[in-house]
């Protein structure tokens, strides 16, 4: 006799409303649209202006903006599957499409960044010959148009990972146009022309920085762990410590897209408790304290006999066996139970 097999998203949510971030989805495209036309027109400049002064460090940099201007378009495609509404085997639609999009961008970044870090180093034992003004010119230009593009993206919604991954794309070269320019003035003062390829070396070391942070938060999603900064034992405990709940366990806590957490338990409740209530509490407690708002909880008396539906009440106690570890071999993962115990 199961009492509750309940999805809870909030007050007035109407559904999966709650999991808005206060950016429509049209102002996100719109946004986008922008910066990928701003990094399209400059990258071809960019191009021609590189292979003209012999610069590493621009060419690099236009490669960047080729990857930028991939990536955004790569999350607008995104975007608009994650829009479309769940239907046939696709209970959840296509949100982690953005997710896909976002270890695109990972990847790419740091596949960019073995390249160019190949170049650099060739080109720092072997330095060309670098028209330091060309390049000084072209980099500050560069500065700018990144400028207006990065703020272009801050505007749309960055809680979501595909666009964070289009934003780091177009921060990175908003670093790198800073170093090509410091190195097209050296060049230009100096004569030292291994500026160009140190310059490319530090925007490669920012790349991989990025790259690999993008495909690790990614990567958790994929793998469902938990949302980070959310300890699984922790709301166990918290939950397990609600009045009438004697035990919490097949709990599971991961992430349907960034930014959209999910949770379901299954809830042992003391004998003569009431069942609804508790799962209310356990909602609005998952709600307030840890923004959990699409939440599955399969509620139940102590000692019910899931398997003989109509079978009578049995008022006994918890017949898991946990390890040391507190994982017990009929559920999947710890026991949660009032007081202290082991995980």
């Amino acid at each position: 006799m199961s009492h509750d097999h309940t999805h809870d998203h909030g007050p007035g949510t109407g559904g999966h409303a709650g999991h808005s971030h206060g950016v429509s989805a049209d102002a996100d495209r719109r946004w986008l649209s922008i910066a990928l036309t701003l990094i399209t027109a400059f990258m071809a400049a960019e191009v021609v202006v590189g292979i003209l002064a012999k610069s590493l460090a621009l060419i690099s940099d236009a490669a960047h903006m080729l990857t930028d201007a991939a990536s955004i378009v790569l999350a607008l495609i995104a975007m608009r599957l994650a829009a479309r509404p769940p239907r046939g085997p696709y209970t959840y639609g296509l949100k982690r499409t953005e997710i896909f999009s976002a270890q695109a961008n990972g990847l790419t970044l740091v596949l960019l960044g073995a390249w160019l870090g190949y170049e650099g180093v060739r080109r720092l034992i072997h330095p060309p010959e670098v028209e330091g003004g060309l390049v000084l010119v072209t980099a500050l230009v560069g500065i700018v148009v990144n400028i207006a593009a990065a703020w272009c993206i801050s505007k749309a919604n960055r809680t979501s990972l595909n666009v964070e991954g289009a934003f780091q794309h177009i921060l990175n070269d908003l670093y790198a146009f800073i170093g090509t320019a410091i190195a097209g003035a050296i060049v230009l003062t100096t004569g030292f022309a291994r500026a160009d390829a140190i310059a490319t070396l530090v925007v490669v070391a920012l790349m991989f920085k990025a790259g690999i942070g993008l495909i690790r938060a990614s990567g958790r999603i994929f793998l469902e762990a938990a949302p980070a900064g959310i300890d699984p034992n922790a709301v166990g405990d918290a939950m397990a410590s609600a009045d009438d709940v004697v035990e919490v366990h097949d709990l599971h806590i991961w992430q349907i897209t960034s930014g959209q957490p999910a949770l379901s338990a299954h809830v042992l409740v003391a004998p003569g408790g009431d069942c609804h209530a508790v799962r209310r509490t356990l909602q609005h407690q998952l709600r307030e304290d840890y923004r959990i708002t699409h939440a599955t909880l399969q509620v139940d008396h102590l000692g019910e006999d899931e398997t003989a539906p109509d079978s009578l009440l049995q008022i006994t106690t918890p017949q898991h066996t946990p390890d040391e570890a507190g994982q017990d071999e009929d559920t999947h993962g710890p026991t949660h139970r009032p007081g202290p115990h082991a995980h």
